[in-house]
């Protein structure tokens, strides 16, 4: 309640990750890959779509690490809840990672994703919260319909 600008954007970025990772947590992989909308999306297909968004944000366009990865592609056949959170839960320390290197909220990244110049860090850290909190709510809907769990 009392850090800085960076640290408070951190905090409700980690909070709202541990939402994710809680909701497909405990599933068979059969129930979390299953698509529970008609558009396909599942409840692991989130995890997915979230780490990628991660290292595409984080490690591509903020510091010019690896390629641009496909986020909207589902799980691919061998991928499991297991390994697609663990994936997530290390795009989530790569990023950290990045973010703890950043002395200055302002400075651009590397590259763009989009037809706009390189984005700061405050951007990303604001982007990512808003990404992340939409798929937590969607996951918290998946969820429920998946056993009836709900809450936090």
């Amino acid at each position: 309640m009392a850090g800085g600008e960076k640290e408070t954007l951190l905090a409700f970025l980690r909070y709202l990750r541990e939402a994710v990772i809680a909701k497909a947590a405990g599933l068979t992989d059969e129930v979390g890959l299953a698509p529970g909308v008609p558009s396909g999306t599942s409840l692991l297909g989130l995890v997915r779509h979230l780490t990628l968004v991660e290292r595409n944000w984080f490690g591509h366009a903020y510091a010019g690490q690896g390629e641009l990865l496909d986020d909207d592609a589902p799980p691919g056949p061998g991928e499991t809840g297991e390994s697609l959170i663990a994936a997530y839960q290390e795009a989530i320390r790569a990023s950290d990672a990045v973010v703890a290197d950043c002395d200055d909220l302002d400075r651009p990244g590397v590259r763009s994703l989009r037809a706009t110049p390189p984005p700061t860090m405050r951007w990303i850290l604001v982007h990512m919260i808003e990404e992340t909190a939409r798929h937590a709510g969607h996951a918290d809907i998946l969820r429920e319909q998946t056993d009836g769990a709900t809450g936090r």
